[in-house]
């Protein structure tokens, strides 16, 4: 029992210490990258290199090891696994009596740590690190992106739909608005439309120009135009800065209930958000599925080395990255539903790594 345990610290050390090594080299590498190109906007806005540093690139990290830790837990149980392979420790090990799948223990206990920490990335660290990033971007990067918005789409009650082509919340002003009320049997019973409305924080209403009324009611309709109009509208800036929120910045917590309102206002955001949350959940077993295809193929000790099991390897995780982008574009067009587009790729390479490793020890 205590050799077993030994072998476990001893496969679970390797198995952390060479992912950390391989992400912690390719952050230096992409932030420096990413400093050389975001370089003439950092000078031109003045921004602070205390901000540069812990608002900025602190929080890009986090968000760059959920996304990107399948790979390199992948690279990284390839790597070592070669190299116990070709220096004829797993022979050793297998010689000395421990069977293949006891062997895999330790892969399965470092994978499930390591999952478990993206899970808790993705679903509370990261959308807190989102905000303060966003911040950063558009105050030093992006800064028309701090207030302004297009194509905005809500329905704030049932039966009520709204279009804005622009929005700026720095002036509470929307640019062709449309809004559209519908009876029971989804018959049109009122559309109001303006070239722009702006919100007055006094009266709190709407300060609507060019506004055009067509209210429909059985066999009679009321046309009214008007070159400025207050109206209520049944809208408030809140309900704009609510259907421009980033999804990213929610908890899931958060997320959960961004979700739950956009289906009671019958949005076309609740895909999208569904979408992410389930990717927040369920993505994280990726890095279990990706790290018993590595074991597969790379426990054998092969003429072509390490160089082969790398290139078998890396061509299953890029099969897979791309199986998890087209599942999603098809839940996106409405032909997947989203717990379906997410769950079917790792149900797919799960089935695919539990092959590997079942002739693995042929």
């Amino acid at each position: 029992m205590k050799a077993i345990t030994r072998l476990d610290r001893y496969i679970l050390l390797k198995y952390l210490k060479t992912f950390l090594l391989a992400m912690a080299l390719i952050i230096v590498i992409v932030i420096t990258f990413d400093v050389s190109e975001k370089l003439d906007d950092f000078i031109v806005k003045h921004a602070p290199i205390s901000a540069i540093i812990f608002d900025y690139y602190l929080n890009f990290i986090p968000e760059f090891v959920n996304m990107y830790s399948p790979l390199f837990i992948f690279i990284s149980v390839i790597f070592f696994t070669s190299k116990m392979a070709g220096n004829t420790e797993i022979i050793a090990i297998l010689g000395s009596g421990i069977s293949y799948q006891r062997m895999l223990r330790a892969y399965m206990y470092g994978s499930i740590v390591v999952a478990l920490i993206v899970l808790v990335l993705g679903c509370f660290v990261i959308p807190i690190s989102n905000k303060t990033k966003v911040e950063f971007d558009n105050a030093y990067i992006h800064t028309r992106r701090q207030s302004y918005y297009s194509n905005i789409h809500l329905q704030p009650e049932q039966g009520v739909q709204v279009y804005a082509e622009s929005y700026d919340a720095k002036t509470m002003r929307a640019m062709q608005f449309h809004r559209d009320e519908y009876d029971e049997q989804r018959h049109i019973r009122e559309r109001v439309t303006c070239s722009s409305i702006t919100y007055d924080t006094v009266n709190h209403t709407w300060n609507c120009v060019d506004l055009c009324r067509h209210v429909v009611n059985g066999k009679y309709e009321k046309l009214q135009h008007a070159a400025m109009s207050q109206q209520s509208l049944g809208l408030t800036p809140e309900d704009f800065d609510k259907a421009s929120q980033r999804i990213e910045t929610m908890n899931s917590i958060e997320l959960f209930e961004y979700i739950k309102q956009e289906r009671l206002r019958g949005s076309s955001a609740v895909v999208e958000a569904l979408i992410e949350f389930y990717q927040r959940l369920i993505n994280p077993l990726s890095i279990i599925v990706m790290t018993f295809i590595g074991v597969g193929v790379s426990s054998r000790k092969t003429r072509g080395g390490i160089g082969l099991s790398l290139a078998i390897g890396i061509t299953l995780a890029f099969t897979m990255v791309l199986f998890m982008k087209v599942s999603t574009v098809f839940a996106i067009n409405g032909s997947l539903p989203p717990f379906l587009a997410v769950l079917l790729p790792q149900v797919t390479f799960g089935l695919i790594a539990a092959q590997v490793i079942h002739t693995a020890p042929k």
